[in-house]
């Protein structure tokens, strides 16, 4: 049997083709009720509701207190469903990390929707700060270490101006997404090249895992108590490259790092898949849906790892034709890989 990993995608990845994806997918799963009768007693349109529309709504979709629901009942169902793979260990990037908690089973499927609803909510409400995407990385995919530090630097720099907030907040394979106030995100996109569609705000989306996010940070963790955490069933890797074991985690230690250090410091998932790649070998890195933007950014990863000695997009390729290795349950034609 092969062996997995499963990497659970964040914001950004539900748009208009994934629209009806649980229901093309997952119709008539138990979960989705769950979920729908959480919502419903918040008074919040159910997931079932949003991905039945008639059409994609830019406002209305993107929302955090839409998109986070959405994303983490298209992902969890997904990684669920999997069967005819060993699944040897779970991440995810940004707020699928909380997919991730409940794929590898450190809390229910209802406890972690409550968690990812509850923080995508808070989010919205509170609304601080914005998010920006640039790559470091140049379309061979080459690792150019002198160049992100320069990039690095830049950031560092306009942080330090008065008024003037700006971090790093996810490591993204080959890609740097940045947040901060508008004015240390204006400052960035006057700072720098533009190449291609980058520097690219995203839309709907909060300063995350940055100092912004210190407010959200406290109110979820007055909202979501250590009764909804358990230990993983399988290794779970975090934001950090950290592997919380079977057996061997604390749950409140799992739950101050989720609704604390997860939330206000930067989301390194560079380095998670490296993790991943390093210590458990797989033979499928498995990226759940919905959307297929995220399998790029594992490449990008392993190549920045040297991962079985992949150095650049054609070596990526190659090694794809050979023997598919990279998964996303989002493309039809590679979720039938999965049999």
């Amino acid at each position: 049997m092969r062996t997995a990993v499963v990497i659970c995608p964040g914001r950004g990845t539900y748009g208009a083709a994934e629209l009806g994806y649980l229901a093309r997918h997952h119709a008539g799963a138990g979960e989705i009720a769950a979920f729908d009768a959480i919502r419903a007693a918040a008074g919040q349109e159910t997931v079932s509701a949003l991905d039945g529309a008639e059409r994609f709504s830019t406002a209305k979709h993107t929302r955090g207190d839409a998109a986070s629901p959405l994303i983490y009942a298209c992902s969890l169902l997904d990684a669920l469903s999997l069967t005819g793979v060993e699944v040897v260990a779970v991440t995810g990037n940004s707020m699928g990390w909380y997919t991730a908690l409940a794929a590898a089973g450190a809390v229910t499927p209802t406890a972690g929707f409550e968690i990812a609803n509850t923080m995508g909510t808070l989010m919205q409400a509170h609304m601080i700060g914005g998010q920006l995407v640039y790559p470091f990385l140049g379309d061979d995919w080459r690792p150019d270490p002198a160049r992100k530090a320069a990039l690095l630097e830049i950031v560092a720099g306009i942080g330090a101006r008065a008024g003037h907030v700006l971090g790093l907040s996810i490591d993204l394979g080959g890609m740097l997404v940045l947040a901060g106030n508008a004015e240390g995100l204006a400052a960035f996109e006057a700072a720098v090249p533009r190449v291609d569609r980058f520097p690219m705000r995203l839309a709907n989306h909060a300063g995350f895992h940055t100092e912004l996010q210190a407010p959200v940070a406290a109110e979820g963790q007055s909202r979501l108590g250590v009764e909804l955490f358990g230990g993983p069933r399988r290794p779970l890797i975090d934001g950090r490259g950290h592997i919380w074991w079977p057996h061997a985690t604390d749950p409140a230690q799992l739950r101050a790092y989720t609704l604390g250090h997860q939330v206000t410091e930067p989301y390194d998932f560079t380095r998670a898949i490296a993790t991943a790649a390093r210590e458990f070998a797989p033979d499928l890195f498995i990226v759940t849906g919905p959307g297929t933007t995220m399998g790029g950014a594992v490449a990008q990863s392993l190549v920045l790892a040297g991962w079985q000695g992949l150095a650049c997009r054609e070596d990526v390729r190659a090694a794809s034709a050979a023997a598919p290795f990279i998964v996303s349950m989002g493309d039809p034609g590679q979720r039938a890989l999965l049999g």
